[in-house]
Parts: structure tokens; sequence; C-alpha cells
């Protein structure tokens, strides 16, 4: 079975996270959420890994030897795969290094438009409507060095509508986000078999 930790960013809810355990725990996902790795143990994210009884530990980007830490508690469950959940900084080249193709991310346009640095929540929305784009969705991602620029491993799409608003757009994407994490990560790890 593929073990897989889940990195979330510090202010998110979780609910990608959320998807990923509720997906390996149904036997949708051939795989077992064993960590998650939150920049704070006072993120909702991380409020939401306990309630959901996933081992959870809080480690700060900024702290001294963040990309040593990591790859330790990483090493130390046993992680074969990575998720990005709404983590917003680099991943240290260790890492990347450590788990070249098993990182993944998502990310909420259809890439390779409207991705890059800044390119996250309603900034993404937002330009998706400015370009008077006529589809978004998300996409789900190897990560390599430079933000979004990693091979895809699965799109899924949705119309955007002409009364669309950055918040409506946002929840018809996330609903999306949800279905398309577990379906990439069994793409992945099934890849494994």
């Amino acid at each position: 079975m593929n073990r897989v930790a889940v990195l979330v960013g510090s202010k998110g809810r979780g609910s990608n996270m959320t998807a990923l355990v509720r997906a390996c725990r149904s036997g949708e996902v051939p795989a077992e959420i064993v960590l998650v790795v939150s920049p704070r143990d006072d993120s909702p994210a991380f409020e939401t890994a306990q309630a959901l009884g996933v081992p959870v530990v809080a480690l700060s980007p900024k702290e001294a030897d963040y990309a040593g830490r990591l790859v330790d508690v990483l090493r130390g469950a046993e992680v074969g795969t990575l998720c990005l959940a709404g983590l917003m900084t680099k991943l240290p080249v260790e890492v990347l290094d450590r788990w070249p193709g098993r990182i993944l991310n998502i990310h909420p346009a259809l890439l390779p438009r409207h991705g890059g640095k800044g390119m996250y929540g309603r900034h993404v929305h937002e330009a998706v409507l400015a370009a008077g784009d006529l589809e978004s969705g998300c996409t789900v991602h190897i990560v390599t060095e430079n933000y979004d620029e990693g091979p895809i491993v699965l799109q899924l799409t949705c119309p955007v509508l002409p009364d669309d608003t950055p918040e409506t757009l946002a929840e018809r994407v996330l609903a999306l986000e949800h279905r398309a994490f577990p379906l990439a990560l069994k793409k992945v790890v099934e890849g494994d078999e």
C-alpha cells in the first residue's frame, strides 16, 4: 500500500486533504494517508487532520534546517508520495530530489493558463474571468522547481458562466478539485503496481 503525506497550507480548511483521506479510507484510492504536515499547529487544516485521526506535524518553512527536518519526518513515516493541498511555499530541492515525480499539487485553473507565482485562490479566478475564458477547472500536476510547470496528471473542467464572480467560480472549481485529486493520486499509485 502506498504511503502518502499531505502538505497543507496555513490558512485553508483542508477540504482537499479531507477528500484524499476519505478516498483512501473508502478504498477508492489504493493508498493510505499516513501524515499531514502543516506550517502551523493552529491552522484550520491542522485541526481538520486531527479530527480525522491522521497523524499531523507542525513544521514551518521559516524554521532552521526546514529542508532536513521535513525530509526526516517524511522518511520516518515511510512516505512514498506527497500531495500538496494549499501549501504556498516552494518545496526545498532536497525534497524534490528525494521524491522525483512523486509529488502532486492541485491548482484551481487549467494549466498552463493562470499559473505561476502569485496565482492562487481568488487571484486565479479573477484572472480567468478577466481573460474572458469560457472554461475553467482544476489541474493536478507533478511538482518541479518552478511553480505550476510540472507535467499534468489530470484536469477536470467546468464552464465559466456569464454571471460568475470569483466566489461562484471558486465554488464550482473546488467541487472539481475534490474529485480530481483522488483520481490523480489513484492514477499515480496504480502506476506503481
